[in-house]
């Protein structure tokens, strides 16, 4: 992951987690993010995905991330809101998704689904060609002389 952005967010209603968010937006890649809550509220360590970037991945990556031990959390309250964004954490899967003006622009992932979709997602992405490129690489190919006759 190319970014991190520490952020201490000592009361929900500041701007900083607004910001932050902005700040994810903006930057169009993975930005590792860590929210350090006052009042009691654990540390939540995870990485901002762009939509566009995780939907890339998630087309790429040949099977859904190993759930393991997450089961599901705790019964959740009303959507959170800082500024224009609001965050809907999903009960199974522990993912966020971060929306703006009605529609996601990221999503807050664990750190080490971050990394196995964006990992599984490069390797398959590597091994593949698009239908012009293999045809083309066919081509070339079948222009070439065969062994005995260079």
């Amino acid at each position: 992951m190319g970014i991190r952005i520490e952020a201490e967010v000592s009361f929900p209603a500041n701007n900083e987690v607004e910001r932050v968010l902005g700040m994810a937006e903006t930057v169009g890649e993975p930005v590792t993010v860590t929210f350090a809550w006052e009042g009691g509220r654990p540390l939540l360590h995870g990485v901002l995905v762009p939509a566009a970037t995780l939907a890339l991945w998630e087309h790429w990556a040949p099977t859904a991330y190993p759930a393991g031990d997450r089961a599901e959390g705790p019964e959740l309250a009303h959507p959170e809101e800082f500024g224009p964004f609001t965050l809907f954490r999903r009960r199974v899967g522990g993912r966020t998704a971060v929306a703006r003006d009605g529609s996601v622009v990221a999503e807050l992932l664990d750190p080490a689904e971050a990394h196995w979709l964006e990992d599984k997602a490069r390797n398959v992405r590597q091994g593949f060609m698009d239908p012009k490129q293999k045809a083309a690489f066919e081509e070339f190919l079948a222009r070439q002389a065969a062994r005995g006759e260079q």
